[in-house]
């Protein structure tokens, strides 16, 4: 059972994360032979305030 996880700031649409786990299970399922079945992928949706970059909170 292969689990994806992706960090990102908040604010994909619904849309966007769908298509990503199309690709993303594509891909597995091309690179990997995991079945769609099998493959788990959680979002993390992070707020700018709670995500720091070079020395500085993303959201600055």
């Amino acid at each position: 059972m292969p689990v994806v996880q992706i960090h990102l700031w908040e604010g994909r649409s619904k849309q966007q994360k769908a298509e990503l786990v199309r690709l993303i299970t594509e891909s597995f399922q091309k690179a990997a032979d995991v079945s769609p079945e099998a493959l788990h992928i959680i979002f993390n949706d992070v707020k700018k305030d709670n995500w720091g970059h070079k020395g500085k909170l993303a959201s600055e």
